[in-house]
């Protein structure tokens, strides 16, 4: 029988910083209340939007890392990754489609489990400085949303 178990991932990291010299130990981002909001549509009726993590896999897109928006069609065939952490050893990003979910919710919306898929997707570079990401990113992210009147937003961070 496999152990499961919950790896404790904030103290890891704290050690592995602490390790490296840092004597201020990192504060992660937290909101005290729930940013999020009940649908105002059914899920049939909503239009679906994708923000993620990879960016594009374009010259501009590898060198730098901002928010950037791109077309869902056609699927992009790659997407540039190497900056980012994963458990590189039991997984890849080689396929689009196992991390980003473009293609599963376009099947959705053919069997009208969505209403729509926004003709955009979003990329939003991980960051470690909360301030940039409450104050340039996310407001970009979100005005980016509403130009394209996404009801419901997927949050695909790899």
């Amino acid at each position: 029988m496999t152990e499961i178990y919950d790896v404790p991932y904030m103290e890891r990291t704290r050690d592995y910083y602490r390790a490296q010299g840092y004597t201020t130990d990192y504060v992660w981002a937290h909101n005290s209340e729930t940013p999020f909001t009940p649908l105002l549509k059914p899920m049939h009726a909503s239009r679906a939007g994708v923000v993620t993590t990879a960016m594009p896999d374009t010259e501009i897109g590898r060198a730098h890392r901002k928010v950037y928006s791109t077309l869902v069609a056609p699927i992009p065939g790659s997407m540039y990754t190497k900056e980012l952490s994963w458990h590189q050893a039991v997984t890849h990003t080689d396929d689009v489609n196992s991390f980003i979910p473009l293609e599963q919710l376009l099947v959705l919306v053919d069997e009208g489990g969505i209403g729509s898929l926004a003709p955009r997707f979003h990329s939003v570079p991980t960051e470690y400085s909360q301030r940039n990401t409450m104050e340039n990113d996310a407001p970009e992210i979100l005005e980016r949303l509403r130009e394209d009147e996404v009801d419901v937003a997927i949050l695909v961070p790899l």
